[in-house]
């Protein structure tokens, strides 16, 4: 089986448009799942969840969705100078009276873990977990820098073993590590890369009775556009700076 994972699309429609188009020219996958993070940042809140909805491309819940659906006090973003905080409570609050009813019901509805079983479950072979952040919260950054023991305790806490993979989003940032047979996996982010790589970032996985194997897929997408819609829309200029620059700019470093 093959399928394309996608997260951190954060509202950025020309980026979604990019890669579902770079996914379509494949022959060979066989679904595609989203693990959150549709909306804030972008002016396309809207128009993101309608194109999901519309392919049928299941998911689940990331952060900003949960937050934006339950109307709570702010994203769950980390933040680490004032202007960061600042921007991170202009998004929230530009995005919260943006999305229709329609939109937040959807973003309501989203499940917190997914679990794929590629070969039905009457075979062996590995399970696939979709989370956001980690096992407990989708707003736990699972960076590259976490140690081999938390992510040992991720794999415990989740019930992975030997074989399966565990794929979540969140830091923006894409990567991947093997530990006990577990393989962890990074999806990085479609519409709002970190990694100073301005292109959009999906990966394709590959599963099989003897395994999984992972692969970074970067998409060049028209990005002056959705800076430009930023920088039109009533949403701060920083993060159309955030976009051109793959997320180098100083100012809102983090999500």
């Amino acid at each position: 089986m093959h399928y394309a994972l996608i997260s951190d699309i954060h509202a950025n429609l020309p980026a979604l448009r990019a890669v579902l188009a770079d996914i379509d020219a494949r022959s060979d996958v066989d679904a595609i799942y989203h693990l959150g993070d549709l909306t804030g940042y972008a002016p396309w809140p809207n128009e993101v969840v309608d194109l999901l909805r519309d392919r049928a491309i299941p998911g689940i819940s990331g952060n900003y969705d949960s937050t934006v659906a339950t109307d709570y006090k702010h994203c769950g973003c980390r933040a680490e100078t004032p202007r960061d905080e600042e921007l991170s409570h202009l998004s929230f609050e530009w995005t919260r009276s943006h999305v229709t009813p329609e939109t937040k019901e959807y973003l309501g509805s989203l499940p917190f873990r997914v679990d794929i079983r590629p070969l039905g479950g009457h075979v062996s072979g590995p399970t696939i977990t979709l989370v956001h952040g980690n096992q407990t919260l989708n707003t736990v950054y699972v960076s590259e820098d976490r140690s081999d023991s938390f992510l040992e305790r991720m794999a415990s806490d989740i019930g992975a073993r030997a074989g399966d993979v565990v794929c979540f989003g969140h830091t923006h940032k894409p990567w991947g590590r093997t530990l006990g047979g577990v393989q962890f996996i990074n999806s990085g982010s479609v519409g709002r890369p970190k990694d100073g790589d301005w292109r959009a970032c999906y990966v394709l996985l590959t599963t099989d009775q003897s395994g999984a194997s992972a692969e970074f897929v970067r998409v060049p997408y028209d990005v002056d556009q959705a800076a430009n819609a930023i920088r039109e829309s009533d949403l701060p200029n920083e993060f159309a700076e955030v976009l051109k620059s793959g997320g180098a700019s100083p100012a809102m470093a983090h999500r």
